[in-house]
């Protein structure tokens, strides 16, 4: 069976509106949340804001024990720090800073059993000039060794289209250097979802389940333009066996909208896997 997990916060209530940041007050109890959903996995959020404060770096045994105790596995981060301070259009110095800030995250993380590394390159961070890849691939290099010395896979999250992603990922040449495939935001971008599956299925190690309009926002699962029979069928195709991590659009009480996503996505996982 394929483990399904949901993206911290999503079990709390929005923090000052906002769609996602880590849950400072309430990060244990979601432990116990997610196993009432009947998930298997949080996938941990790690932001710039109070970054030192994070229990990845401050209380790394707590983790463990809530994780113990709920059945709940922490196998990734969302490193949503990389979104406010990207590791592009900056200087050296500054690339330099915040790479060895991913290098530390990196040890950090296998500590605790984490396996995947979710880093953006979205939005505020998005990849836009071959100049920029350029900059990100000589940039990974730096870390990627790192990586691969603890078992810790880099899954990039880019809006880059399939071709250029695979680029992108040929030019790192590292079996630590992944992607992160988003199934809502390749919906949002109207790129073809079995295109983009087979172009670079081969570096698929984590999916993040959402649904968007095409050129807008994320609704909730299976009312957007995402072609979820597609995406699934399509990644069990390739042979995908990594986790699929809810990152739904918000819909009223955020436990029964997480009960009725797990199904959802459970409905394709027994139709397809």
């Amino acid at each position: 069976m394929r483990h399904v997990g949901i993206m911290q916060g999503r079990l709390s209530p929005p923090i000052n509106g906002r769609i996602q940041a880590f849950p400072k007050d309430s990060w244990r109890d979601e432990f116990e949340k997610a196993h009432a959903c009947g998930l298997d996995l949080i996938e941990w959020v790690f932001e710039a804001d109070e970054w030192e404060r994070n229990p990845i770096f401050s209380d790394p045994a707590e983790i463990l024990r809530m994780s113990s105790e709920s059945g709940v596995q922490v196998l990734s981060v969302c490193a949503d720090y990389f979104m406010d301070l990207p590791l592009i259009r900056i200087s050296k110095s500054e690339q330099d800073r915040r790479l060895n800030l991913l290098n530390e995250l990196i040890l950090r993380s296998c500590c605790i059993g984490i396996e995947y590394i979710v880093i953006p390159f979205v939005d505020t961070s998005e990849i836009k000039t071959d100049d920029e890849l350029k900059e990100l691939v000589s940039g990974l290099r730096y870390c990627l060794p790192v990586a691969g010395r603890y078992g810790v896979q880099l899954a990039l999250e880019t809006s880059l289209n399939p071709m250029t992603c695979a680029r992108l990922l040929h030019e790192l040449d590292h079996p630590n250097a992944k992607i992160n495939y988003d199934i809502g935001n390749s919906a949002s971008m109207d790129y073809d979802t079995v295109e983009e599956i087979e172009s670079c299925g081969e570096w698929i190690a984590t999916v993040h389940v959402k649904d968007r309009l095409r050129g807008g926002n994320t609704v909730p699962l299976g009312t957007g333009s995402a072609d979820f029979d597609a995406t699934f069928s399509a990644l069990a195709r390739i042979g995908y066996e990594g986790p699929f991590i809810l990152q739904a659009a918000r819909d009223g009480d955020e436990v029964e909208a997480v009960k009725r996503y797990a199904e959802f996505v459970r409905q394709f996982l027994t139709k397809y896997f």
